[in-house]
Parts: C-alpha cells; structure tokens; sequence
C-alpha cells in the first residue's frame, strides 16, 4: 500500500499526469463546491436567526470567515509547495506556489474588506492599527504581492522560482501570529468560536451554515488551483511534446 501511495505521488509530479488529473477532478471540486456554497448561503441569510447582539450585521461572518481561513491556508500551500521545490527542485511544486499566490491574495484581500466592513458598525471604525489580528492578515497581503512582484522582477524563471520560494517560506511565520493573535494579544477581535472542539461558542443554527461556506470555499479553492495550475503546466511545458501534441489535437 505504502509503495502504491509513493508511487502515486510520483506520478502526481509528472506534468503530463497532473495535468490530465487534474482535468478530470477539477470539475468535481466546482461542482461540489458550488453546491455547499449555495447551501450555507441559503443557511446563513435565511434559516440563521439574526444574532442577539449584532442583528442581522452578522450574517457577514459566512463570507469573512471562509475568506480569511482560505487566506492563510493557501499561503501555507503556496510555502510548503515553495519549500518542495527550492529542496527537491519539482517543477510542479513550483507550479503549484506560482497558481496558489493570486489566490490568497484575492482571499485576502476580501478578508479584510469584509472585515473592515463588519468593523465599523460592531467597533465604530473601519480599522484599528492595535489590533494584531487587523495588521498581521494586512502583513499577509503584502506578502503575497511581495511574491508575485519578486517573481516578476526575474526573467529567467528557475532563479524566479527559487527567490520567491525563500521569500514564501519566510513569509510563513505569519500564519501562527494571525491564528493566535486573539490569544497572545488583547486585540479589538473575539476570541476563537468555532475551534473550541468541546464546545463552540456559536450556535448550531450558525456553525452548521458556516462550516458549509468553509467547505464550501475550500472545494472552491481546490479548483481554481487546479484550473490554474493546468494553465501554467501548459506555460512551463509549452516546449514538451506532448503539449505540442495536445495543441495540435485540440486545434
């Protein structure tokens, strides 16, 4: 079993194979994806009942949340992927960092203008340069326009790949300080709702809808990536034969 599952993995590193897997899951994930994503919006915004304190200026979280979970999680893919190909120079690893890098920030980004937006009528503010949550995922951004600047900045793409994935990896000690920092510091931020396995501090009527949008937004992560990826195999193999034969099918 153990042999099968390495030598999978092998497989899964060859261009051509990953890219007529990812062909064939890709839509899966979409598809899947966007059914979760339906069915906790329907949740949220319309069983959900508006929350005692914060009315119906809550139902915000169903975005804010699977947004900035999505953010860090495809940094963390974006370094390990790095961190494969600088160790073990997998082109593909690197292919897999260079698709994932637009992503987090798009999720990002939308992090922090959902957050800014809940802020202000919850804080009385957009923002709040204390609050170490606010400038750590605010760090996180600037990371990822630090990669793709950073890659631009090289012709040659082999010294592109590996600048970047130092910088990616690097860049990685953020994500502790964003999950924990409403822990470590007395921020503006709740502390965790949902983590607390025990007991969640968020009722079943919302976390069930909320996880749904997580899920639901990860599967939707999964194919982008993929869509993405098969994009740039194409771009780093376009001199390949078998891209060239592909082309010349698909024509």
């Amino acid at each position: 079993m153990w042999r099968l599952l390495v030598r999978w993995f092998h497989q899964l590193a060859s261009p051509p194979y990953f890219y007529r897997f990812a062909g064939r899951v890709a839509p899966w994930f979409g598809v899947v994806g966007g059914l979760l994503i339906v069915a906790g919006a329907y949740g949220g915004l319309a069983l959900a009942p508006a929350d005692y304190q914060q009315g119906d200026g809550f139902r915000i979280i169903y975005v804010h949340v699977p947004s900035a979970y999505l953010s860090m999680m495809a940094y963390v893919v974006m370094a390990s992927a790095a961190f494969v190909g600088f160790v073990w120079r997998i082109k593909l690893a690197h292919a897999v960092a260079v698709s994932a890098a637009p992503i987090g920030a798009s999720f990002t980004f939308l992090a922090l203008v959902t957050g800014m937006l809940w802020g202000k009528p919850m804080w009385g503010t957009y923002w709040q340069w204390a609050d170490a949550r606010l400038v750590s995922e605010l760090v996180l951004l600037f990371l990822y326009f630090g990669y793709m600047a950073l890659r631009a900045a090289f012709e040659e793409r082999d010294k592109a790949d590996r600048a970047s994935a130092l910088l990616a990896v690097v860049g990685v000690v953020n994500v502790p300080i964003i999950h924990y920092s409403v822990i470590w510091w007395s921020t503006l931020h709740q502390g965790p709702s949902i983590s607390k396995l025990d007991a969640p501090s968020i009722d079943a009527s919302m976390l069930v809808p909320l996880l749904l949008m997580i899920f639901g937004h990860t599967f939707l992560f999964v194919y982008v990536l993929f869509e993405r990826l098969k994009g740039e195999v194409l771009l780093r193999e376009r001199q390949a034969r078998w891209v060239r034969k592909l082309v010349g099918t698909t024509a």
